[in-house]
C-alpha cells in the first residue's frame, strides 16, 4: 500500500517536513500571539496549532507514500471492465464503444480513465496528475486524501500567516524594524505564497471533483479516446454534483468506470 519512504522523493519530503517545523519553531520563538499565550499558560491554541501542523505532515506522508492506484496486471483491468456483451451490442459502433487499451510503456491493459505515468513507471487508475511536491501520482486511491491534505494544509497556512503577522512590532527606524521583524516577514511572505497556491489547488480540485472529471481529462480531453468524441460540455462520468461528491469522498471501492461510461451511452441510444 505504501512506497519506500527513502525512494526518489526522499529529498523533497525531507525539505517539506524541515520547512514546516522551522516555520513552526520561528512562530514560537518570536513575540507572536502563540508565544504570548504560551507564556500566560494558555496552552489550548498552541497545542491545537501544533496538532494541526502534525496532522498536515502525517497527511502529506500518507498521500506521498500511498499507492495511487497502480495497475499491476492485466487481470486488474479485466476485473473492472464489467460490461456485458448485450450492453456492448446496444451501443452503436460509430458512437463511444471503447475497448481496453494496452499501454505502450508497461504493456498492461489499461482500465478506463487510467494513464501511464513516466515518473512512477506505472499506469494509474483514474489518473489525475503527477505531483512533484509529493513525488507521487494522484489517482483513484489517494485523490480524496490529497484533497483532504490540501484543506488541512490551507488551514495551517492561514493560521500561521495570522500568527506571523501578529508578531510584527513597531520600531523607530526602518533598519531596526527590518532587524526585529525580518524572520517573521520572511515567514509571512513564504506562507502567503503557499496559501495562495493551496487555495488555487483546492478550489480547482473541488471544482473538477464536482464534475467527476480529472485534471488530465480536463486538460487533454481532445486527445483521450473515450472523450474526444464527446461534445465540449459532455461528460459521460458526470452523475450530478452531489452524487459526484458523495462518490468521491465516501466510496472506498474501485469503481468500474466502463459501466458508468457505457450506461450513459446506452441511455442516449
Amino acid at each position: 500500500m505504501f512506497k519506500n519512504v527513502f525512494g526518489s522523493g526522499f529529498l523533497v519530503r525531507t525539505a517539506h517536513v524541515t520547512l514546516t517545523w522551522v516555520i513552526t519553531l520561528i512562530l514560537f520563538l518570536h513575540d507572536t500571539d502563540l508565544r504570548k499565550q504560551e507564556e500566560r499558560g494558555e496552552l489550548k491554541q498552541p497545542v491545537l496549532f501544533v496538532l494541526l501542523v502534525l496532522v498536515s505532515v502525517l497527511l502529506y506522508f500518507a498521500v506521498s507514500l500511498m499507492d495511487p492506484g497502480f495497475v499491476v496486471s492485466d487481470s486488474d483491468a479485466k476485473f473492472t471492465l464489467g460490461v456485458s456483451e448485450e450492453e456492448q451490442e446496444m451501443i452503436p459502433n460509430t458512437s463511444k464503444a471503447i475497448r481496453l487499451r494496452r499501454c505502450g510503456y508497461c504493456l498492461l491493459q489499461q482500465p478506463m480513465r487510467a494513464k501511464h505515468c513516466q515518473n512512477c513507471k506505472h499506469c494509474v487508475r483514474r489518473y489525475d496528475h503527477h505531483c512533484p511536491w509529493i513525488e507521487n501520482c494522484v489517482g483513484e486511491r489517494n485523490h480524496r486524501w490529497f484533497v483532504l491534505y490540501l484543506g488541512v494544509q490551507l488551514l495551517a497556512l492561514l493560521w500561521a500567516f495570522n500568527l506571523a503577522w501578529s508578531g510584527i512590532s513597531y520600531a523607530s527606524t526602518w533598519d531596526l524594524w527590518l532587524r526585529q521583524n525580518g524572520f517573521l516577514l520572511a515567514v509571512a511572505s513564504l506562507v502567503g505564497v503557499f496559501s495562495l497556491v493551496a487555495v488555487l489547488l483546492l478550489g480547482s480540485h473541488l471544482y473538477l471533483v464536482s464534475l467527476n472529471t480529472t485534471t488530465w481529462e480536463f486538460m487533454s480531453r481532445h486527445r483521450i479516446s473515450y472523450l474526444k468524441h464527446c461534445g465540449a460540455d459532455e461528460n459521460p462520468f458526470d452523475q450530478g454534483t452531489l452524487r459526484n461528491l458523495w462518490s468521491f469522498f465516501c466510496t472506498c471501492r474501485i469503481v468500474a468506470w466502463e459501466q458508468v461510461y457505457f450506461r450513459e451511452s446506452t441511455e442516449r441510444v
